[in-house]
């Protein structure tokens, strides 16, 4: 599915939840539910391909397996809470979307800790006299 199909599908979705939005709510949102997943099954394919250039760069730069895993999740975190929160959002309920934002953030700084520290003692070890 190209990005016109997708853009109409999001256009023409939206003007079937604004007509829907008043009378009948919950359909209106089950409608948003399923264009999204719609949306996001139709574009699958391109994420796939993303992941398997992303890797494929990884290990023509000898970069270590793990820290390639760890940056992958991270992505996939962020991009997921988005989501996720952007859903909420939608359905008006603010306080708990920022709070899914919240839970994201947090799970996106455990795992960039060994990343960090691994950089941090790299930093280290460059400096003449700090590594001890």
């Amino acid at each position: 599915m190209d990005i016109i199909q997708i853009v109409s599908i999001g256009l023409i979705a939206t003007m079937l939840i604004i007509l829907l939005k008043e009378q009948k709510s919950s359909i209106a949102f089950l409608l948003l539910l399923f264009t999204v997943l719609l949306i996001f099954i139709s574009i699958l394919d391109q994420i796939k391909y993303i992941f398997s250039l992303l890797q494929y760069m990884s290990e023509q730069a000898q970069v270590e397996s793990i820290y390639f895993k760890t940056i992958l999740k991270i992505i996939g975190i962020a991009y997921i809470t988005e989501f996720g929160a952007q859903l909420i959002r939608d359905a008006g309920l603010g306080a708990l979307a920022s709070k899914v934002e919240l839970a994201g953030k947090l799970f996106i700084l455990m795992l960039a800790i060994p990343i960090i520290t691994a950089l941090i003692e790299t930093i280290l070890d460059f400096i003449p006299g700090a590594a001890g």
